[in-house]
């Protein structure tokens, strides 16, 4: 098994900023498109559509959508008219060609958490399917890097010796320390911290572990056993190898009470989340964790009900949901979620749930993400 373990202390470090180059979007496109384009501003659209979806993957004839927002793009080469469709046949509109190599475009915008099916056909018959997820979040200032607030560095197995800190351990951990990515979870540290809403805290971010043999880009083969597997395996894991090494190598000191101690996840990150802190609340007093994946995978469904017969542990639970997330044959996320909800509920645990419209994944956590931590760490200084 190989981890990458990554940790980040808020402090005054600067963080460079990286310029990119603006590209025509699905929200620009789709005004274009609105004010009737004569036959130049289309050749100009016709070069912009190719470097958004890219000239090879279009004559290829993959799936092809950008979405915006709510906005979603087709693209499509071929010299005959196309148009969209619905798997259930409810035509979503004709494609409009931009120049001659048989371009075509189409842009149209839905409601919130719309999911659909869709073909792109041509001469009757199918050419290109694939399906539309629609997800959009409004992130809060706090999610942003901020002027004159001190930025926090990233690093692995860097680290300036200090003081000791609180502790925050992540599971998935590179995704959602990206500073680029949906969580952006570093930048919610800097700010939180910059102002005295949450503790000086050092972030360990883990990433599950490969099996042998794996390819470059395949995901982590490890990541179910490690992480929906109840038991204290996991948490040992974490006490007896990471945190160890992390504080020997570099000099930094963790806080040693539980209440200075968090650990966070998502889907299967979220039950191992609240697994380690189950089995050593000794060691981890608060848990985040979004779309739990509190059902049959390896006994998960089995907390609602250890909850209500166990003696309740001294630990503080930050949940989140939506009620699109998934429902298949190991069982249905929301109800799962609603259950662990009731449970904690009755044991008179200190505990919040928030419920969304979200599907499965770390979208709808990420702009709830401050205001998550804020309630978790509202009593540490």
């Amino acid at each position: 098994m190989r981890f990458l373990i990554l940790f980040l202390l808020s402090v005054a470090i600067g963080r460079a900023q990286t310029l990119t180059t603006p590209q025509l979007s699905p929200v620009a496109l789709k005004a274009a498109l609105d004010k009737a384009p004569d036959e130049l501003q289309k050749q100009k659209l016709h070069d912009q559509v190719l470097r958004l979806f890219g000239k090879q993957s279009l004559l290829q004839g993959k799936p092809n959508t950008r979405i915006e927002g709510s906005t979603v793009a087709w693209a499509i080469m071929d010299m005959k008219p196309a148009q969209v469709l619905r798997s259930d046949g409810i035509a979503i509109g004709a494609m409009t060609p931009l120049g001659d190599d048989g371009l075509q475009v189409l842009v149209q915008t839905f409601p919130n958490f719309t999911e659909f099916a869709y073909q792109i056909m041509i001469a009757g018959a199918p050419r290109v399917a694939g399906t539309v997820h629609i997800e959009n979040y409004t992130y809060t200032a706090d999610s942003d890097p901020k002027k004159g607030v001190p930025a926090g560095k990233l690093m692995k197995f860097e680290y300036k010796p200090g003081s000791e800190a609180c502790l925050m351990v992540w599971q998935d951990g590179t995704r959602h320390v990206d500073p680029k990515g949906p969580m952006r979870a570093g930048v919610v540290f800097d700010n939180l911290i910059h102002q005295k809403q949450m503790p000086v805290t050092i972030g360990v971010f883990v990433d599950p572990g490969r099996k042998l043999g794996q390819k470059a880009g395949e995901k982590a083969g490890n990541r179910s056993f490690e992480y929906d597997s109840l038991g204290d395996l996991y948490g040992r894991f974490l006490l007896e190898e990471i945190l160890p090494e992390v504080q020997k190598r570099y000099a930094v000191k963790f806080r040693p009470e539980p209440e200075a101690r968090a650990i966070a996840g998502g889907s299967s990150g979220g039950i191992c989340a609240f697994t380690a802190a189950w089995e050593r609340p000794d060691q981890f007093h608060k848990v985040l964790a979004w779309v739990g994946t509190f059902v049959d995978i390896r006994g998960g469904n089995a907390y609602p009900y250890l909850l209500r017969v166990t003696e309740r542990k001294p630990i503080r639970v930050y949940l989140l949901d939506g009620s699109n997330d998934l429902d298949n044959k190991y069982g249905n996320w929301p109800l799962a979620n609603r259950m662990m909800e009731a449970s904690l509920k009755y044991m008179n645990y200190d505990f919040r749930m928030d419920w969304t419209q979200c599907f499965h994944g770390s979208k709808g956590m990420a702009p709830a993400l401050p205001e998550a931590l804020r309630w978790l760490w509202r009593d540490v200084k």
